[in-house]
């Protein structure tokens, strides 16, 4: 099954991989260059759960900028699909820049891209990453480390509404350089009605052992 059709049936789908191994090391050390990032989020002092993540300033790491931009023209038509099923505007233009560009125009210009690090302990509480009014549906993180190997436990946990019935809970292990793309805020679920939006929180289980390093990419910036 493909990203694309487990994404329909899911609410994720894990793509194949997108950075090698060695790609995967050197974003992680870059954790400790303080000076590339924007601001560090201590997550227990929030209540967001426990670990922390930085979120990069520009200009951005090569291999981050160019994910960036390689993967939005593959998450537009699914985003634009999306928003007709559910009678929603489809603002996105056709290149990354042009978007961000309206972000910009409407208060939203603080870079979004985010590199997370979790130890032992550490997980994070169930949450949208929304940060303003213009929101992209759709968003990927990518594992950094080998899951078994650098750590255990930190499954990516995705929980949805259905509509008038119980939420529906889905568990990804991230293999190392393979993205996760899923829903930022809801997505269109068939229903009696035709289509509905079902609300979507994204989260990760409890680190039991090791070091757990994601990369977060946004499409849309935060205000």
């Amino acid at each position: 099954m493909s990203w694309r059709e487990e994404l329909e049936r899911h609410g994720c789908g894990l793509t194949g991989p997108l950075l090698s191994p060695q790609a995967c090391r050197e974003i992680t050390a870059l954790y400790d260059e303080v000076a590339r990032f924007r601001s560090t989020i201590d997550m227990a002092r929030y209540r967001f759960g426990s670990g922390e993540y930085r979120y990069f300033r520009q200009p951005f790491p090569e291999a981050v900028a160019e994910l960036r931009a390689r993967l939005y023209p593959e998450l537009l038509p699914i985003a634009r699909d999306w928003a007709a099923r559910l009678g929603r505007p489809a603002p996105w233009p056709d290149e990354l820049g042009a978007w961000l560009e309206m972000c910009h125009a409407a208060g939203q210009v603080k870079p979004t891209p985010i590199l997370l690090r979790y130890q032992e302990g550490d997980w994070n509480a169930l949450h949208r990453d929304l940060y303003g009014d213009l929101v992209f549906p759709l968003q990927v993180v990518i594992g950094l480390d080998e899951p078994g190997t650098d750590y255990t436990g930190g499954e990516f946990l995705l929980v949805e509404q259905r509509p008038r019935a119980q939420s529906r809970g889905t568990v990804t292990l991230l293999p190392q350089g393979h993205g996760l793309v899923f829903t930022t805020r809801d997505r269109p679920v068939r229903s009696a009605r035709g289509w509905s939006a079902a609300p979507v929180r994204h989260g990760v289980s409890t680190v039991r052992s090791g070091r757990r390093h994601t990369l977060g990419l946004v499409f849309h910036d935060a205000a």
